[in-house]
């Protein structure tokens, strides 16, 4: 009779025996051998993707919310130094 309320959760052999080789196929591995321009791609277009993935699932009354506190950010005056130039 198993006292533990949770069951016990098995892991993957696939999984790990992938762990094992080193991870080759990509994450650090991978992204050690790209170009700084080549990584600069990849991230702009998971950038672009995650982008229209979040504008998708925001309602109308978040994305006025959102728009309402960036406007804000902007004009409101900050209690800094002058940051005109002499």
């Amino acid at each position: 009779m198993n006292i533990n309320p949770m069951p016990t959760k098995r892991k993957n052999p696939h999984a790990v025996a992938l762990g094992k080789l080193g991870g080759a196929k990509g994450g650090r591995a991978r992204a050690q051998n790209l170009t700084p321009e080549r990584r600069s791609e990849i991230a702009r277009k998971a950038g672009k993707v995650g982008g229209v993935a979040r504008a998708e699932n925001l309602t109308a009354a978040r994305r006025r919310a959102i728009a309402r506190k960036a406007a804000k950010a902007r004009w409101t005056k900050h209690d800094t130094e002058d940051l005109t130039h002499p």
